[in-house]
């Protein structure tokens, strides 16, 4: 009976997405990519004959996760190809030319039918669904036909409904996988207790992704010419809500302090708006690259901001603090980019669904605020107290070095659930 109310409530979901359409972008864009899915893919994987491996992730954050099992994969079976898709626009749309799979779409709506239908066209010896990816119809069709499911950076939580007396439905969900990958060890005893046990203890294959990240660094002039020595925040990933916090901090901070900000999204009404409320010199970074910039303007600045997308992981290098957007709202940005460079991190109130964010809290290595004055106080303290500042930027380092590893464990069970013959020679 569940089941029906599965499925109704996702052609409720879709009729509610083509309704708001018109008024919203992503809707929009979500509506516009599924249009005549299978065309598409029946037109992209006409006649194909090389195995397939699919990866499913919900948007940009699941890519990044499953990007380095994706690039592993690729190497350890160069036969296949690989199929990629996304159930949200912002996915989609900023790696739909992504050059290590085969194969971009999205996901197409869980119902019954479609799962048949792009079952039927992709046909895999293998699916992999990245940390919270559960949808029933998709797991269920390919548990009939007998092809292995894998979930890897995979979170469980006790409020979660698969551990609820009234969850029954969902725990079918859990048994449709052949195995997950789970990232601490609270997941494996929360799936142990409802009797799911095709379970490893793995990690994050985030940290793998952020070691990649590291290793393949850009050197950005723009930012060494600005930090001039100096000590320097980077705050990344910015919001409304985080800059209300930052802005009368860093005006009445009053010591040499050099500040990137990279917002979260690019609006350029917000960043001059922030600009006219900073006191001190600005600088957006494509004024940089105008031939009639003085570079003495740069040098002369308290603040950098970033107004374009794709820099900030390299930034963190420039860096003696980090700031970490995003948890003034629903969760937390990535702050495993700047912890691998070793700096201590603040960030704000809602960051308990992030493991790295709670180890590294644990270990007195970052710091969650909730106003401008307690961070003046934790900031404060580490900005005079350089040994203390260096053993928070030990411990930050030394996390993601220990906790690298997780892609080489999916890719031991993936190694045990394909045939030997379609492995690499």
């Amino acid at each position: 009976m569940l089941s029906v109310f599965y499925n109704l409530s996702l052609r409720l979901y879709q009729a509610a997405l083509q309704a708001a359409a018109p008024f919203h972008t992503k809707a929009r864009l979500a509506v516009a990519g599924r249009r005549d899915w299978n065309r598409q893919i029946s037109a992209k994987l006409s006649g194909n004959q090389t195995p397939v491996a699919w990866f499913h992730a919900a948007s940009l954050g699941e890519f990044e996760q499953g990007r380095p099992v994706m690039e592993a994969f690729r190497r350890q079976y160069p036969g296949y190809k690989i199929l990629l898709t996304f159930f949200s626009p912002s996915g989609f749309e900023v790696r739909k030319t992504y050059g290590g799979a085969d194969y971009i779409f999205y996901l197409p709506i869980d119902t019954p039918a479609n799962a048949r239908a792009f079952l039927d066209l992709v046909r895999p010896k293998i699916a992999f669904f990245i940390k919270y990816e559960f949808w029933y119809n998709y797991l269920r069709e390919l548990k009939r036909r007998s092809v292995p499911v894998v979930s890897f950076s995979t979170i469980f939580r006790p409020e979660q409904a698969f551990f609820k007396p009234y969850g029954g439905f969902y725990r079918n969900f859990l048994h449709f996988f052949d195995h997950l990958l789970v990232q601490n060890r609270q997941s494996v005893e929360l799936l142990a207790g409802i009797g799911i046990t095709q379970v490893t203890l793995a990690g994050d294959t985030r940290f793998d992704r952020v070691r990649q990240v590291v290793e393949a660094k850009k050197e950005i002039p723009v930012a060494a010419a600005f930090k001039q020595g100096n000590p320097l925040l980077v705050v990344g990933s910015a919001w409304q809500a985080d800059m209300d916090l930052l802005i009368p901090f860093l005006n009445g901070f009053g010591k040499p302090l050099k500040v990137i900000i990279a917002p979260h999204e690019i609006h350029g009404e917000e960043i001059e708006r922030w600009r006219g409320q900073l006191k001190g010199g600005s600088v957006r970074f494509s004024e940089t690259q105008s031939d009639a910039f003085r570079q003495t303007a740069l040098e002369e600045a308290d603040y950098l901001i970033i107004d374009n997308v794709g820099m900030l992981s390299s930034l963190y290098q420039y860096g003696e603090f980090a700031y970490i957007g995003g948890a003034f709202g629903k969760g937390l940005h990535n702050i495993l980019e700047a912890a691998t460079f070793g700096m201590p991190l603040f960030f704000g109130p809602n960051y308990t669904k992030f493991q790295e964010a709670v180890d590294l809290v644990r270990q007195g290595a970052a710091f969650t605020v909730t106003n401008e004055a307690g961070f003046r106080a934790v900031f404060g303290k580490l900005y005079d107290s350089e040994p203390a500042r260096r053993e928070a930027a030990r411990i930050t380092a030394d996390y993601v070095r220990a906790n690298t590893g997780a892609t080489e464990k999916v890719m031991e069970v993936a190694g045990r659930l394909l045939p030997p013959a379609e492995k690499a020679g």
